[in-house]
């Protein structure tokens, strides 16, 4: 049998189709359009919730997919916008609208392309200082309190949409936005209503019965049928805004907003990429390559810069839309190639036809999509690692909701940042003991260690060392704390010879050999003697420009293995043995 053929690749560009089979094509142009049938009409949604008008959610399928098509290492991912940004992008454009006192529509605009080319740059900025996997490590349980906050926040801002009433917001937070939603309550349009129900029915119904379909789009195109040939306008139905035809015109960024927009763009590149991530993660086949988040960096960062000169929402992988490509058996990002024709398409063609879409249709749209983002299993996972992460979990929603979004991102951080210094300032150092086939750790907690012989060594009464190992690296942050633990070990033991066995260290700061050289003088006014095994001899270099090494290495307080230390002494007059060369050579 003949292998396909493959089409040739282009090194640096489009690295999802190396390898290509011309085979594939027909199944990528056919997810291609079935992704396209869910990202279009939930992008002009998402539109909304920034309280923008359709058509820029609608460009944001344009130019940030092609260009992630050309970078992007995720096979699947569909680079458009998720509701997380949009929400963010609402309360970032309330907030410059307070500082300018623009409402012009222009002006928002501008503001709109100074905010996505921003993310843009920022995350540029971050893929040349390598911080892709800086950024990751921003924890799941501040994500699921992020993601919490935003779904229950556009969830009630789709209210009085749904109810048909005047009143609404979009940026305000969530409790401004929940009074609105009461006010709605003496607003009520009974056929909006109506079709609310049925458009919710409906998305939830085929959603569930037949995932494969496009609920979003049946429910649009059903939206619409009623507007044109239904008659609900002349009941009070509200339609969006008329679409203009065409393709999006270039928008210059507003470098007076700048100052205003840079610290809600830092918050949002943030969010953009870990969402990317998580998504193109999520789609990955077993046998692909592993994301690169440094790549995803560059293509997100791209995506979002060019697309911003377009006025187009911040870009992200969506969730959505990236599984339903992948359902349909994407094989390439020309999968992304086909749905961004097809938005052009829309655009050009069907601007018309749009103008007939519901509000009300939207709405029930968005509120599907969000209230997925309230995910109370994940809440209950957190419990089963850790109480503190379901603590983080719950006061950064909190915070999300009270103070806003962009509070709640910056909560995040600083609550991932203290999980990160609590992790590290752990004392990282553990007890050998000599037992059958060399030696094993021990710990106080662990009862299944036997007695007798294997206890640990370091009393005066056996005359042995005792030996100790670190398990990690030694920083700035873990440094004092694990030497605090070594101290208390030796005085437990009364031991009069300490092993350190350092063979985790590949790399050490003059802060850590200060702390040493402070744990060594404290151990010998103890009465105790420290020796270093396992150093790394990549490191011995190093180490030897500080005076207290060089002195301890000249002791014979600086050897090969552990074996070596806590062998006989040598004989008087013999030579130390240097680490890394042989013992007795």
């Amino acid at each position: 049998m003949t292998e396909p053929a493959r089409s040739r690749s282009f090194p640096g560009l489009f690295p999802t189709l190396r390898g290509y089979h011309l085979a594939w094509l027909r199944t990528d142009v056919l997810a291609g359009l079935t992704a396209g049938a869910v990202v279009v009409p939930q992008a002009m949604a998402y539109a909304t919730i920034a309280d923008l008008p359709v058509q820029y959610g609608l460009y944001t399928c344009m130019l940030p997919m092609v260009v992630y098509a050309a970078l992007g290492g995720s096979r699947a991912l569909s680079m458009s916008t998720t509701s997380t940004i949009a929400t963010l992008v609402a309360t970032s454009l309330v907030g410059l609208s307070t500082v300018s006192g623009g409402g012009d529509s222009e002006v928002r605009i501008r503001a709109l392309a100074t905010l996505t080319v921003l993310v843009g740059a920022i995350l540029l900025a971050a893929r040349l200082l390598r911080l892709g996997s800086l950024v990751e490590n921003i924890s799941h349980a501040t994500l699921t309190g992020i993601k919490a906050s935003v779904g229950l926040t556009v969830a009630v801002g789709q209210v009085p949409k749904l109810l048909g009433a005047d009143e609404t917001l979009h940026g305000h937070g969530f409790l401004p936005e929940v009074r609105a939603a009461a006010h709605a309550l003496s607003d009520v349009n009974g056929t909006t209503v109506l079709l609310s129900l049925v458009s919710l029915a409906a998305l939830v119904g085929i959603g569930r019965a037949w995932p494969r379909l496009p609920a979003p789009l049946l429910v649009v195109v059903g939206g619409i049928l009623a507007s044109a040939f239904g008659g609900i306008t002349e009941r009070g139905v509200s339609l969006v805004s008329p679409i203009p035809a065409g393709l999006p015109a270039v928008v210059v960024p507003r470098l007076g907003d700048v100052p205003h927009l840079l610290p809600a763009a830092a918050a949002i590149a943030i969010m953009a990429f870990l969402e990317s991530v998580a998504v193109a993660r999520e789609v990955r086949n077993r046998k692909e390559a592993r994301v690169d988040p440094d790549q995803e960096l560059l293509a997100v960062g791209a995506a979002s810069l060019v697309g911003g000169f377009t006025a187009v929402i911040p870009a992200a992988g969506g969730f959505s839309q990236s599984a339903v490509a992948q359902r349909a058996g994407a094989r390439s990002q020309l999968v992304s190639v086909v749905t961004a024709l097809l938005a052009v398409l829309v655009a050009l063609f069907l601007a018309p036809v749009l103008d007939h879409m519901p509000e009300a249709t939207l709405g029930a749209v968005v509120l599907v999509a969000t209230l997925g983002l309230v995910d109370v299993r994940e809440f209950r996972a957190l419990t089963r690692f850790d109480v503190s992460e379901l603590w983080i979990a719950v006061a950064t929603t909190l915070v999300g909701l009270v103070s806003g979004l962009l509070a709640g991102v910056a909560a995040g951080v600083l609550l991932t940042l203290f999980i990160v210094l609590r992790d590290l300032d752990r004392p990282q150092v553990e007890v050998l003991t000599r037992g059958p086939g060399g030696w094993h750790v021990t710990t106080e907690a662990d009862p299944s260690v036997p007695a007798g012989p294997t206890a640990p060594t370091g009393s005066p009464a056996t005359g042995d060392p005792l030996v100790l190992r670190l398990r990690s690296m030694l920083y700035t942050a873990n440094v004092r704390p694990t030497l605090e633990r070594v101290l208390a070990l030796v005085q437990a033991a009364s031991a009069r010879t300490v092993v350190l066995d350092a063979s985790a260290m590949d790399w050490v700061s003059s802060t850590v050999v200060d702390e040493l050289e402070g744990l060594d003088d404290e151990l010998a006014a103890h009465d105790c003697r420290l020796v270093l095994a396992e150093v790394d001899p990549a490191l011995v270099g190093r180490l030897r420009s500080s005076d207290w090494f060089r002195e301890t290495e000249a002791q014979g307080r600086v050897v090969r293995t552990v074996e070596d230390a806590v062998a006989p002494p040598a004989a008087p007059g013999s030579p130390p043995v240097p680490p890394g060369s042989s013992a007795g050579a």
